[in-house]
């Protein structure tokens, strides 16, 4: 299996934390060297490891957050 390479643009907020310390963070990043994506996923303490979690364009979240702006939260 390849290597999957990421760069952290940018972190944009913890959104939790679970007992064992992973943090589900959304952050601004690049992976493999690609334009950078929006990024939802649980991270563990010092990013050593990720979960599983998605990507979206800079539209995708725009459209995201018109949705949940819609919620009656």
């Amino acid at each position: 299996m390849a290597e999957i390479k990421f760069e952290i643009k940018e972190t944009v907020g913890t959104l939790a934390q679970s007992p064992k310390g992973w943090n589900k963070e959304l952050n601004l990043i690049s992976w493999n060297g690609k334009e950078p994506k929006y990024d939802l996923r649980d991270w563990a303490p010092e990013h050593e490891k990720m979960g599983k979690g998605i990507t979206l364009t800079i539209e995708e979240l725009r459209k995201l957050k018109v949705l949940l702006n819609d919620l009656d939260l």
